[in-house]
């Protein structure tokens, strides 16, 4: 897949080239069959044409052709966000539901959350981790009933993850275990976030919102359609996920533009990781991999008490020692001066001694400030803590900070 987008960008370089005569123009014709190819296998949301209609600049991302953004900049987009509301086609996430009255115990040899002590019709950010204590992917998790479970995984993630929880899943069927899933491949998922989302939303629905509070999840009726919503998302700010079956979807999204009055813009993928960076939130693939422990990635609190004590889930040995005793290495918030730092950039004492990795940076719109997440060592993670961070060869002065940078919006309950 690399080298066919490689070669599709080879191949938009050559069409907006003049000249060369024709072997050039042969092999432009062999780089633009290459670009075709390459955008045929990436796969489309069912609002793929609507992106396009309404300016959505397609790239690849996940093996999807997805908007990193519109006729905004990134910059606009993430400001309108926290100023009246965006609406995000995510549906290259995956969207699966297990049950079975063992659903919940199944769920629990995989991931680090208490999933048995949530009430009916509530979620938890958790991990699913390895045997070594790594995170495989981050994924929100709703307990819909004692034999329903709904939980959202990443796009990067999604082959790795079917294919673990599935294995595992047919090891605790052979034992007995009374557990099956179903992946909604079927529906497609909206992320309508910002302070106008739930007044928005309210149009088209008769549930009263203002009693769903954050991570709270209810099947109801949006715009003539049964559709799974959760008040959650990824931006630090108040809003909502929802799950539609992708025949609607279209309707969906117009319906919620129109209602907002265009306060609420269509937003692409670039303004949605400044606006999570913004948050505070991981990255799977950037701040989260599978070397990383959720202690390390500051996610102990997603960690359930009951689980503390017992473990019962890949990699519980690693993960309550670290508990205990401390990891080597924790996710930082950074304040940095010079050019935004960026995935990859080392972090370095006065001294130069590599004490670290940046693992996200780069210019926060709401702030008018350099913002990134990193690891350092252990010790050196407390708010204050000066250090370097190294931007193309050069060091620049920088600071830990808390986060998130800019504070959260969820609606919560009383």
């Amino acid at each position: 897949m690399r080298g066919l987008l490689a070669c599709a960008t080879l191949a938009r370089r050559a069409a907006a080239s003049s000249g060369g005569g024709a072997a050039t123009a042969t092999a432009r014709r062999h780089l633009a069959g290459a670009a075709e190819a390459a955008e045929a296998e990436l796969k489309k949301t069912a609002l793929y044409d609507f992106h396009v209609a309404h300016g959505g600049k397609m790239v690849p991302f996940a093996g999807w052709s997805m908007p990193i953004q519109y006729k905004d900049s990134i910059m606009d987009s993430t400001l309108n966000c926290r100023a009246n509301g965006s609406l995000f086609d995510v549906s290259h996430m995956c969207g699966l539901s297990l049950h079975g009255s063992q659903a919940i115990p199944f769920l629990e040899s995989l991931v680090v959350a208490d999933v048995a002590a949530l009430k009916d019709g509530t979620g938890s950010l958790t991990v699913f981790t390895n045997e070594k204590g790594g995170a495989i992917d981050d994924s929100v998790v709703t307990k819909v009933t004692d034999k329903h479970i709904y939980l959202v995984v990443n796009a990067g993630c999604r082959d790795k993850d079917l294919a673990h929880i599935g294995a595992h899943m047919e090891a605790f069927q052979k034992k007995g275990g009374d557990v099956k899933w179903h992946i909604h491949d079927e529906r497609s998922l909206l992320a309508l976030q910002g302070p106008l989302a739930a007044p928005t939303l309210q149009y088209l629905t008769k549930e009263d919102l203002s009693k769903m509070y954050f991570s709270d999840f209810k099947i109801i009726e949006i715009n003539g359609s049964t559709c799974f919503l959760t008040r959650t998302g990824y931006t630090g700010e108040d809003g909502f996920e929802i799950s539609v079956p992708s025949e609607n979807a279209v309707d969906l999204a117009k319906a919620l533009l129109e209602k907002s009055e265009g306060k609420v813009r269509l937003t692409g993928l670039g303004a949605r990781d400044s606006l999570r960076l913004e948050a505070g939130l991981c990255l799977y693939g950037n701040d989260m991999e599978q070397h990383v422990t959720p202690v390390e990635a500051g996610l102990s609190w997603a960690i359930g008490k009951r689980r503390k004590a017992e473990g019962g889930f890949l990699g519980a040995d690693v993960i309550l020692k670290q508990l205990k005793e401390g990891p080597k290495i924790r996710r930082v918030g950074i304040f940095s001066q010079g050019p935004p730092p960026r995935s990859h950039s080392e972090i370095v004492s006065s001294t130069g001694e590599n004490i670290g990795e940046v693992t996200s940076g780069g210019f926060s719109p709401c702030l008018k400030k350099n913002i990134a997440m990193g690891y350092v060592k252990n010790g050196l993670h407390k708010a204050g803590t000066e250090f370097k961070v190294v931007v193309r060869g050069k060091s620049y002065d920088a600071v830990v900070t808390k986060m998130p940078f800019v504070p959260t919006k969820y609606y919560k309950g009383p």
